[in-house]
């Protein structure tokens, strides 16, 4: 832990690979609750393979047609692939009234196996495509940060603007309808976010292993506090210290500091569990302790 510190005048991607951690943490502590209360964790799966095919697109159009598309990223294809995946997601099941996990199971194996597909007929060994499934921290540069600073200006602003027609769709969309929120419209407002949010956390544990870097720091928080607020709060809290301690913990370990982020958010989790079940169980005997012989 101290040799990372150390390391850090010499080398300034262990800096900006530290700052992409804890930016992609707020991102995660903001949204997560959002996405655990509203019930659509495996929708964030379908979404992150959704931007597979968007990479794989990118991919394929740079080399191909590099007098139009030569300055096209990967990160291009992605965040158009992730939107387009949320939209579509969102007015199909609104308008078609098509099963969700339908849905779900459809795009998330439709954007994998397009992505794979381009980026197999595209010349060349591609990292930046490994980079981006898996995730690949020690490389990050300033322009990423910046990158992801907007993202995370973006959520900030529009969670604050729309906090409490979004806490609504959460938490009862029927009765959310009946007070006059548009739940279409909310819906695939929250959606959006959770696209750019899963494009963010892209070069911090990859888009294989999104789901749970958005979920478990949030699912967590819920098992200690009840108000979305308060969870936004407590998960934002963990996700920050889940996405930079471990990071810092295996720095020259040999060890994989996106596989040991993920690694670490499941042990907090299970550890949430148990103290959780303990507590109720302590609480449950006290209680029977405390009713009168008959």
């Amino acid at each position: 832990m101290i040799g990372f510190f150390q390391d850090m005048a010499a080398n300034p991607l262990l800096l900006t690979g530290l700052l992409a951690g804890l930016l992609a943490g707020v991102a995660c502590g903001v949204m997560g609750p959002l996405v655990v209360t509203r019930r659509i964790v495996f929708l964030t799966g379908a979404i992150a393979h959704m931007a597979v095919g968007g990479i794989g697109a990118a991919i394929y159009l740079r080399t191909h047609l590099q007098g139009l598309a030569g300055g096209l990223e990967p990160f291009h294809g992605a965040v158009v692939a992730a939107i387009a995946g949320a939209v579509l997601i969102g007015v199909v099941h609104d308008r078609a009234h098509e099963r969700m996990d339908t849905l779900i199971g459809a795009m998330w194996a439709i954007g994998m196996a397009t992505g794979i597909l381009l980026v197999k007929y595209t010349p060349g060994y591609h990292v930046e495509l490994m980079s981006y499934l898996f995730g690949n921290i020690a490389i990050v540069q300033w322009e990423d940060v910046l990158r992801i600073v907007v993202i995370v200006g973006i959520i900030l602003v529009v969670v604050a603007l729309f906090y409490k027609r979004l806490i609504a769709l959460c938490l009862d969309e029927e009765f959310s309808a009946l007070q006059g929120v548009n739940a279409l419209q909310t819906n695939l407002l929250l959606l959006t976010m959770v696209a750019i949010t899963v494009v963010s956390l892209m070069q911090i544990v990859g888009l294989i292993l999104v789901i749970a870097l958005l979920t478990l720091p949030a699912a967590t928080a819920g098992h200690h506090v009840k108000r979305l607020g308060p969870m936004m709060i407590v998960a934002t809290v963990l996700s920050v210290l889940l996405t930079t301690l471990p990071r810092i913990a295996v720095y020259g370990s040999g060890v994989s500091p996106e596989s040991a982020i993920v690694l670490a958010a499941g042990a907090v989790y299970l550890i949430s569990i148990i103290w959780t079940r303990f507590r109720t169980a302590l609480k449950q005997k006290r209680q029977l302790k405390a009713l009168p012989l008959c």
